[in-house]
């Protein structure tokens, strides 16, 4: 299962206002690790405390904090398990 990456708006910002190089990598980091793998859990940490819900990952020097939202599906009870 692959995994969306949406971005906030401030986090938009926050990124802009990085290196090219950084930004970069923080990219591919998302894109090519995160976004492609089954459980993007596997990469990260739960945050604790008043940032619980959240989980951090590590790229060079940054920290990339997100929330990671499971996917909903509404359908007819005899086709929404398929």
């Amino acid at each position: 299962m692959a995994w969306s990456v949406e971005f906030d708006p401030d986090a938009l910002g926050e990124l802009a206002a990085l290196d090219h190089e950084a930004q970069r990598r923080i990219l591919r980091y998302l894109r090519e690790r995160i976004a492609t793998d089954a459980d993007p859990r596997r990469f990260g940490k739960a945050l604790r405390a008043e940032l619980a819900g959240l989980w951090r990952y590590r790229v060079g020097d940054y920290r990339v904090v997100c929330q990671i939202r499971e996917a909903v599906r509404v359908a007819h009870r005899r086709t929404v398990y398929q």
